[in-house]
């Protein structure tokens, strides 16, 4: 009896019976010497008892899928679906009347719950109704919003989802009217250097601001007031592994250089001849630097020419000195 339609309603199977079947597929009891055959494949089942009609096969067979349904998933793929979960789980409060301005004004920018007082809505304006989200006006006393105590909210808080700036080929790949310029940062924890590195990036054209995952400034209020509203128009991307980054921007033609103080050339002297590559410019954090796996990946070291004997900058200073030496020629 071959298919669904050998086993007819009302005919008895005796004990033992071989039953070639392409259409059914698990057997829910197999006799002690036969493992289970899963699957569509499955061509023979051994019956270890009288089942009576087909349907008798097919509730018996479902039986065996569900419980073949249960089977544990590896830890990294919990794992994995656990990250993916908390990052679409997670927004950011963003405070200061500059920040939640732009950022109600950003089309891009998911708005969650805006909490303002009375003179803050004034002072914001028409991009309150832009921003699509019904205010909760508070009372600048017990400012609703769940805030660090420290933080200078100016009256007005806006939750939101971070940003999503797609892929590093999306932003690094591109016509413009200069050639292109990115800002790798390793290790650059403080979200107030962040900030101001991104309103540097802004200023000078940069394409992006690009972090590590871990180590670096998340996307957060204390980084939005800083940029002023840089972050919404400036992307700022976080990429697993900095140096195979590097090595992938290598491969779309761009010049990787590293700043650090002790190089034996500054960009200026760098770029002579090269200024219309397009070129990333990446910058540890203050104190430790580059890590080694860092500098042995930049096409070379370069420093910002100083003068006089003190040649340290913060790097949120740094990055815009560099940007700007670093500037490329109109194409």
């Amino acid at each position: 009896m071959v298919g669904d339609p050998g086993i007819e309603p009302g005919v008895r199977l005796r004990e033992g019976v071989t039953v070639p079947c392409h259409t059914l597929r698990p057997v829910a009891h197999c006799r002690a010497d036969y493992p289970p055959l899963i699957g569509p494949s499955t061509t023979n089942m051994i019956v270890s008892h009288p089942l009576h009609s087909a349907r008798d096969v097919r509730y018996r067979l479902g039986q065996s899928v569900a419980l073949g349904s249960h089977m544990k998933k590896p830890k990294w793929v919990i794992a994995k679906e656990q990250a993916k979960r908390v990052a679409a789980s997670e927004t950011v409060w963003l405070f200061g009347l500059h920040a939640v301005r732009d950022a109600l004004e950003n089309p891009a920018r998911i708005k969650l719950r805006l909490v303002v007082t009375r003179n803050a809505l004034e002072r914001l304006g028409d991009a309150v109704a832009i921003g699509g989200v019904e205010p909760e006006i508070s009372d600048p006393r017990r400012f609703a919003a769940p805030l660090d105590p420290q933080s200078v909210h100016q009256g007005a808080a806006l939750e939101v989802k971070p940003l999503n700036w797609g892929s590093l080929e999306d932003v690094a790949i591109g016509d413009g009217p200069m050639p292109p310029r990115l800002v790798l940062l390793d290790r650059v924890t403080d979200p107030h250097n962040v900030g101001a590195i991104l309103r540097s990036a802004e200023v000078f054209g940069a394409r992006a601001v690009i972090a590590v995952q871990r180590h670096a400034a998340p996307e957060t209020g204390a980084l939005a007031k800083t940029a002023s509203g840089a972050l919404e128009r400036q992307p700022y991307l976080r990429v697993r592994n900095l140096a195979d980054t590097m090595v992938a921007l290598q491969g779309m033609g761009y010049l990787v250089l590293g700043l650090d103080g002790t190089a034996d050339q500054t960009i200026d002297e760098a770029l002579s001849g090269r200024r219309d590559h397009a070129v990333a410019l990446v910058m540890g954090a203050e104190g430790p630097g580059l890590r080694e796996k860092t500098l042995a990946t930049c096409d070379g070291l370069v420093r910002i020419d100083a003068a006089g004997g003190f040649g340290s900058l913060n790097v949120s200073n740094a990055a815009a000195v560099a940007l700007y030496a670093a500037r490329g020629v109109t194409v």
